[in-house]
């Protein structure tokens, strides 16, 4: 179905796509679930519209409520869009370093902007947020820690990718707020016991935007470690270095998170002799145009990105 007379119903059903020069065995196949397609641009627009609708229906979020998130910029973006549809005031409180793109698109969607220390990436947002929070005007859905997170990937991105590739193998995504892998996780294990999923997640100190160390002293409490089969490490210089090779061996423009899914998802393949591995990428490439991170040089994308980005 292409016709929707809300931009909310379009939401998901996100393209299932072949990367056949990313895989080092041809036996060994890699899909991406590109959720850039999502009217945003990233998959953060499953949560947010399943976190309101969630609260709408149980009476936490009421017309007189302003709606306040602490966001490294996707779930701002996303819940922006959907307050916006939906008629709600909404404040979110975003490090002081995150990108142009991201700080314009959520004043343009009318969002109110509440900037928190750079410095302490988006931990330093969520303690701002939560201070805010003790105002009753304000309604926060915390992506962290709110069940409507995992339950959208649950009902949504992996329905999704059984309906479009039930023989899936191994499931890749980052380690974000725990949402996507615990709800992919969930519904992939109950389609097939035998599917792994799998975690990119950035060494400890390391920046790779999107993507958070579960050692950096904060666990999502929505995330199931029960749901996770594997866990890799990935440092910034392979995820950019891939991210590279995916805009150039398969056209496909994604963000920054996305080279360390890919890495990730190559690194299994060249264990294995045959199978499918779905990667999720998050989001596209746009929001992150003004870093350095397609510089030339590899050494200047890697201070740019670390200057200008936070998760």
């Amino acid at each position: 179905m292409a016709r929707y007379d809300d931009i909310l119903q379009a939401i998901g059903n996100t393209p299932l796509v072949g990367m056949p020069r990313m895989s080092p065995k041809p036996d060994v196949r890699l899909w991406a679930k590109l959720e850039g397609t999502n009217p945003t641009g990233s998959t953060k627009d499953r949560i947010a519209l399943k976190m309101v609708e969630t609260a709408e229906a149980s009476g936490e979020l009421t017309p007189d409520k302003t709606i306040l998130e602490p966001t490294s910029g996707n779930t701002g973006i996303a819940l922006a869009m959907v307050a916006a549809r939906k008629g709600y005031g909404l404040t979110v409180v975003i490090p002081d370093n995150a990108s142009e793109e991201r700080i314009g698109l959520l004043r343009l969607f009318g969002a109110e902007v509440v900037f928190s220390d750079g410095e302490k990436g988006t931990n330093g947002s969520i303690e701002v947020a939560r201070a805010l929070a003790q105002d009753e005007r304000y309604y926060m859905p915390f992506q962290y820690g709110n069940p409507a997170n995992p339950l959208a990937h649950q009902e949504g991105t992996a329905q999704e990718i059984i309906r479009d590739l039930p023989e899936v193998t191994h499931f890749v995504g980052g380690m974000g707020t725990g949402g996507t892998l615990t709800g992919a996780g969930r519904g992939l294990h109950a389609h097939n016991p035998d599917v792994k999923v799998v975690a990119a997640e950035p060494e400890l100190g390391d920046l790779v935007y999107g993507l958070r160390s579960l050692d950096a002293g904060f666990i999502p409490p929505i995330f199931d470690p029960a749901q996770i089969d594997r866990k890799f490490l990935v440092d910034s210089s392979a995820s950019l270095r891939t991210n590279r090779d995916l805009t150039a061996k398969e056209g496909i423009f994604a963000g920054i998170s996305s080279g360390a899914v890919v890495y990730v998802a190559q690194r299994i393949a060249s264990e294995i002799d045959e199978g499918d591995i779905v990667c999720l990428l998050p989001d596209g490439g746009w929001k992150y145009l003004s870093t350095e991170a397609w510089a030339d040089d590899l050494a200047t994308a890697e201070k740019g990105v670390s200057e200008s980005l936070w998760w």
